[in-house]
């Protein structure tokens, strides 16, 4: 690779939440399109064009590894997942190929295509973040041209630790891209997926078909 070519990116699918909310364990497992959402969401992050993908693990991380088929990915666990997402989040940073860029999106969100990640992977330049941006009324309800940030999100070699130490709580990279807009790139992705997550059992229905 000479200077000018573009960093790799390195895809980190943050899978380590218990799925309280649903009650049906770890959301890792749930049932999708013939697999796991873990299986199927790795796979589209590979297909899709990111160089290899980087699965972290934190709840039933023992189930998720017995149960699934993962051998095509660095798989990690965060011993600390309890203490929230922002501990997944660091985990797989850290473990994703030095002096890479790192695209990191949640096994919650079903609707993410190989086409998304293409699209953020072609939009993506060097030193921003590149997000994908959905409309607010998919998120609220009602009709809007607004963008809401969302996932998939490529954080830029050049600002992986300081993303990665801005991480709180239950928040991934959200502090650092409050604090640099500037920085920040919103591709429209809304015409691919709608961004939803499934974190209550309201929204299973995004699991079929």
């Amino acid at each position: 690779m000479n200077d000018s070519s573009p960093a790799p990116t390195v895809g980190v699918l943050l899978a380590g939440g218990a799925g309280t909310r649903l009650g049906l364990g770890p959301k890792a497992l749930l049932p999708f399109r013939g697999r796991t959402l873990v299986e199927v969401l790795a796979k589209t992050l590979l297909d899709g064009g990111c160089s290899k993908v980087v699965v972290v693990l934190g709840a039933g991380a023992e189930d998720v590894r017995g149960a699934t088929e993962l051998d095509k990915y660095l798989v990690v666990d965060n011993p600390e997942w309890a203490t929230g997402m922002a501990s997944s989040f660091r985990t797989g940073i850290a473990a994703a190929t030095h002096g890479h860029n790192v695209m990191v999106t949640l096994v919650d969100q079903p609707g993410v295509t190989p086409a998304v990640v293409a699209r953020l992977l072609a939009a993506h330049q060097a030193g921003r973040v590149t997000a994908a941006g959905y409309p607010e009324a998919a998120f609220d309800g009602g009709h809007t041209t607004k963008l809401r940030r969302g996932h998939p999100l490529i954080i830029d070699v050049t600002l992986r630790a300081e993303v990665a130490e801005s991480a709180v709580g239950d928040a991934g990279a959200r502090r650092f891209l409050k604090a640099h807009p500037g920085l920040v790139d919103v591709i429209d992705c809304s015409d691919l997926a709608d961004g939803a997550d499934v974190d209550t059992k309201d929204k299973l229905h995004l699991l079929s078909g």
